[in-house]
């Protein structure tokens, strides 16, 4: 096989090379009668694209070359990293490169690439491949009830919103709303990430048929590198996709090359369907939640503050080696002796505060307490705070807390 790109050409094909070193680290070569097609799939099978040249695109295009007979089946793999450094800088190979050469010989099992640059310089390279089956997915496009069609620039603008490091996206879509947000999973710390969903009206689209309404969620590092591709050629971006667990394919045609870019999708359980309003995750204190997971161990002292309030404190022991009260079960004895007829308290309130706001009511407490023991009620709790100025005349009436 023996191709010859010139011009702009070469950056495209350049810029191909690039979508499909997202998408996996082997790069398949498949010469045939309608054009040279670049294909590539990750490790986990679950992302593809394609990128067929037609023989419109090049200068010269020919399956065989000399005394050798036009063959269709030369199938070649390469590892993408050998390919991806000849095209690195396509600033550098749009402004110095006039023609590229591709040649692929069988008795050999090489590919050679060939850039002629200015001022008579050539620059050729001889890589090594591997024969191999050609690698093509199947995906029936027709069967899928939801197409949309918009410009990749549209898309684009979308995407650039969300983080770089963002692994999965969500596509929602309904037949007056398409909506793309990013997924997180039900364990994830909602606290610590940012949620962002932007939507648009189906007047912003080019064609907008929504059959099932569809929450559909994939990769999106696989889908940035062919988004901007697109967009460099400010082609029109098709997208078929169905429900859950089923693939949604992206796709670009034009008269000179075709590109697809096949994405399994998610399948949610917990999925609550898109029928229903979709919104960030309702926030939960990050306080509460550090609280409930910090590890409680009982510790037995011999001291006689220890001994009086077995049943009301569980002291633990701090780095310096002093008791500490555990503020649950202070809140556990102060809604005892609020509520002294027994009656059933729930154990929100306890659960949802803080070490500040036990403190807080513990203090406030003990002012309650003391008109309690006023009218006959006998509570002995222990003073968390003293004034300042009675501070050793009140030490010989009240049992002081161990030290915090």
């Amino acid at each position: 096989m023996k191709c010859v790109l010139e011009g702009n050409g070469v950056k495209v094909f350049g810029k191909a090379v690039h979508a499909l070193s997202r998408i996996g680290e082997e790069l398949w070569l498949d010469p045939m009668v309608k054009g040279l097609a670049l294909r590539s799939v990750n490790a986990a099978h679950s992302a593809y694209a394609c990128f067929l040249f037609t023989p419109m695109f090049f200068q010269h295009y020919s399956l065989g070359s000399g005394s050798e007979p036009a063959r269709e089946t030369i199938k070649c793999k390469l590892v993408i990293k050998s390919v991806l450094p000849l095209f690195r800088c396509l600033t550098a190979i749009e402004r110095n490169v006039e023609r590229c050469q591709i040649t692929i010989s069988t008795p050999t099992d090489r590919v050679i690439i060939q850039f002629f640059c200015k001022h008579g310089i050539t620059k050729t390279y001889s890589l090594r491949f591997q024969e191999s089956e050609a690698l093509q997915a199947e995906f029936a496009s027709h069967l899928c009830p939801n197409v949309l069609k918009a410009p990749a620039r549209l898309l684009s603008d979308m995407v650039l919103h969300f983080p770089v490091s963002l692994e999965e996206i969500t596509l929602s879509a309904t037949p007056l709303r398409f909506t793309l947000r990013n997924y997180h999973e039900a364990g994830n710390d909602h606290m610590k990430m940012m949620y962002t969903e932007m939507s648009l009206h189906p007047d912003e689209f080019d064609s907008f048929q929504v059959g099932a309404d569809s929450d559909i969620t994939f990769c999106l590092k696989e889908l940035r590198g062919f988004l901007s591709f697109a967009e460099s050629h400010c082609l029109p971006v098709s997208v078929h996709f169905a429900a859950a667990g089923k693939p949604v394919c992206f796709s670009m045609e034009d008269m000179v090359l075709e590109a697809t870019v096949l994405l399994a999708t998610l399948i949610d359980s917990e999925n609550t369907g898109p029928s229903q309003p979709v919104g960030p995750p309702a926030p939960t204190s990050p306080r509460c939640a550090d609280v409930a997971a910090l590890p409680v161990v009982s510790h037995e002292g011999d001291s006689r503050e220890s001994q009086n309030v077995p049943a009301v404190m569980e002291l633990i022991t701090s780095s310096q080696g002093s008791p500490i009260i555990n503020p649950p079960a202070l809140m556990h004895l102060l809604s005892s002796a609020d509520n002294p007829h027994g009656l059933d308290v729930p154990d929100e309130a306890s659960a949802m505060a803080t070490p500040a706001s036990t403190m807080i009511c513990s203090l406030l407490f003990r002012a309650l307490a003391s008109e309690q023991e006023d009218d006959g009620c006998d509570v002995s709790l222990p003073v968390l705070a003293c004034y300042s100025d009675t501070e050793d005349d009140l030490e010989g009436d009240y049992t002081r807390s161990p030290s915090l």
